[in-house]
């Protein structure tokens, strides 16, 4: 019998030792991400025998930035997770907000991502590590800007739980965000970064330092990941540790290598069905100008769970949008062809 598949989830508490974080006025960031990543821990410790929590640091260490995504990488972890504190200089900024992999599209995320990145300024050779990266030089965060990771739906819509679960916690959500990450840029699964709210906030301070606000914020993680866990096992198809060998949805309609066929034939126009070619996804609508596109012409998108999702072409002949496939993957890395009906994406 084939042993059903073990999660592994890497719980990454931000900065440590030398590297205290934000820091406020009765505590300290490093602190309270170690702590409430411990009771987060927990819990799934608790609630999921079949998953191994991979903890970056357990003790107050410093761990450097590419290390955390190292550790992640080498265990082959099926998800990901940063917690870290905020802060401003100036106002009575408060709230949660969670991050994945993209180009700021704001000052205010950039300026999260330049603090967080500006970590690696602590090793002695970052600049050969990180091959150049100057954390707090504008220019370069362009490297992100055509980015396109292929976790990007999982990371996006796995955020959107944790915010959503931080709202019935009763937390002020500021909503998904992207941003250009070193930490996730590195690490090769679904993976996030949790601002757990703004330590420069004199009432939101003594609730991210208290046991109970930690106890509250661990929760709410946890609901999120036990439903993105829950999804996870639902696609996998296990059924009394049996796994079911099943062709992922997102990937149904990719030709072969074989004869470039799928079930429909090569030009046969089937029942209204029209075929598209899914080539990114993004968390936010984009001009169909956007430099990302790469100046193709006849793009669209639908939308499904507030994501996005971007196609090249429109034909109900499947020897063209073979045609049309072809050449756009030779631009856009994870591009396959989707069926659509009536408007709306079919999966069978």
């Amino acid at each position: 019998m084939q042993a059903q598949k073990t999660f592994t989830v890497v719980i990454d508490p931000g900065h440590g030792g030398k590297d205290p974080g934000c820091v406020g006025v009765i505590s300290k960031e490093k602190a309270i991400n170690l702590s409430v990543a411990l009771k987060f821990g927990s819990l799934i410790e608790q609630n999921h025998r079949d998953v191994r929590i991979i903890y970056t640091r357990k003790t107050d260490i410093f761990i450097p930035l590419d290390e955390r995504a190292n550790i992640a990488n080498r265990y082959k972890a099926d998800l990901f997770i940063s917690i870290h504190v905020n802060s401003v200089r100036r106002g009575n900024a408060s709230g949660t907000e969670t991050y994945t992999l993209g180009l700021a599209n704001s000052d205010e995320n950039l300026d999260v991502a330049m603090r967080e990145n500006s970590v690696i300024l602590m090793e002695d050779d970052y600049l050969q590590k990180y091959e150049g990266f100057d954390p707090k030089s504008t220019e370069s965060y362009i490297i992100f800007e055509f980015i396109q990771n292929k976790h990007m739906e999982q990371s996006i819509s796995f955020a959107s739980g944790i915010q959503k679960s931080f709202a019935k916690a009763q937390r002020h959500n500021r909503g998904v965000r992207q941003a250009g990450l070193l930490v996730l840029r590195k690490t090769g699964m679904p993976g996030v970064l949790i601002e757990l709210g703004f330590i420069s906030n004199r009432a939101e301070e003594h609730f991210l330092a208290s046991n109970e606000g930690q106890k509250t914020i661990a929760q709410a993680i946890y609901r999120a990941f036990d439903d993105f866990k829950s999804d996870y096992d639902r696609k996998l198809g296990n059924m009394n540790g049996k796994p079911i060998i099943t062709v992922p949805r997102e990937t149904a309609d990719r030709p072969s290598a074989g004869n470039g066929k799928n079930r429909e034939t090569a030009t046969g126009q089937t029942d209204n069905i029209i075929y598209k070619v899914q080539i990114l996804t993004s968390d936010r609508k984009l001009s169909v100008r956007d430099k990302r596109f790469k100046g193709y012409d006849g793009i669209s998108f639908y939308a499904e769970k507030g994501i996005y999702k971007y196609t090249y072409g429109s034909t109900s002949d499947y020897g063209k949008i073979l045609a049309m496939y072809k050449k756009a993957a030779k631009d856009f890395k994870g591009a396959f062809i989707i069926k659509t009906k009536d408007g709306k994406r079919i999966y069978n």
